[in-house]
């Protein structure tokens, strides 16, 4: 049997990202925080927390807070009047942008923890037993887990009129996708090189903009700092007064699964039937 004192310690540890913000957090000293976390690792054999500024979970860690968070999941449905259980879940930006918000608001009594990862790698999360729950590109089903398909998020390529005049002044082409800048949510994110290998048949090298923020994705091409693949639902206002323009006719549809643990499958319910509900009302 673990300690859950214990592993309550290692959690606050993680999500303050201190020793002291989790013994503010628990009323206790640093001291005692730091024996605590001493005595599981030593019990574990292994390193539970990376002390950093600020601090965070190994994989070990996380797998022991990921167990906490469902200990108190499955004793929520036996105790109504216990602490609300916290589901970290993992998410992508753009479904956070789009709809995610609204399947949340849906679920009572419980927090949230949310993992922002790209839907190509939202499902490593899972896999490795740190969330409950992930949106995901990947249909799996990992094992273990359950996978629902969604539905798919419409990207479409924009940019600003000013944008096109300069950089497309003969259309989109493979030369002028190499010139122009591009927008890139982060290095995980392929979805410009996509469009682009999909308009010119073959892989083409962009010169790209980090810009890790959905809405600063479309506030980005407004400006005409670059071109990028934004989601339909965020630009479909910008496209209709024209102040965003789409480069080409072609969309690019990305498929989108909600996979959950099956152990917790009674628990998950709500969230589940919450997510499949948000979801139908804005995918494709």
């Amino acid at each position: 049997m673990f300690d859950y004192a214990t592993l309550e310690a290692l959690a606050a540890v993680v999500e303050t990202g201190s020793f002291e913000g989790a013994a503010a957090r628990l009323g206790v000293t640093p001291p005692a925080i730091s024996q605590r976390i001493k005595a599981l690792e030593e019990r574990m054999g292994a390193v539970l927390v990376i002390r950093s500024q600020p601090c965070r979970a190994t994989e070990d860690g996380a797998r022991l807070i990921s167990h906490l968070r469902e200990v108190a999941l499955l004793e929520a449905q036996l105790a109504p009047d216990a602490v609300a259980p916290v589901l970290r879940i993992a998410v992508n930006a753009d479904s956070l942008a789009t709809w995610v918000i609204a399947a949340l608001a849906q679920v009572e009594d419980v927090m949230f923890d949310l993992v922002i990862d790209d839907q190509d790698h939202a499902h490593h999360w899972l896999r490795r037993g740190e969330v409950v729950g992930a949106i995901t590109a990947d249909p799996g089903p990992i094992a273990g887990c359950d996978s629902v398909a969604l539905g798919r998020l419409r990207y479409i390529a924009t940019a600003s009129p000013a944008f096109i005049a300069r950089h497309f002044p003969d259309g989109v082409n493979c030369a002028a996708l190499r010139a122009a800048p591009a927008l890139q949510f982060n290095a995980k994110d392929r979805l410009q090189e996509h469009w682009a290998a999909m308009i010119c048949g073959r892989p083409v090298s962009l010169r790209a903009h980090r810009i890790a923020s959905s809405e600063g994705f479309v506030d980005a091409a407004l400006s005409g700092l670059g071109w990028g693949m934004n989601p339909e639902p965020l630009v479909r206002d910008a496209l209709a007064r024209g102040t965003l323009v789409a480069l080409g006719p072609a969309p690019l549809d990305v498929p989108l699964h909600w996979q959950s643990q099956r152990r917790l499958k009674g628990p998950l319910a709500p969230l589940s039937k919450a997510v499949r509900k948000a979801a139908k009302g804005v995918l494709l």
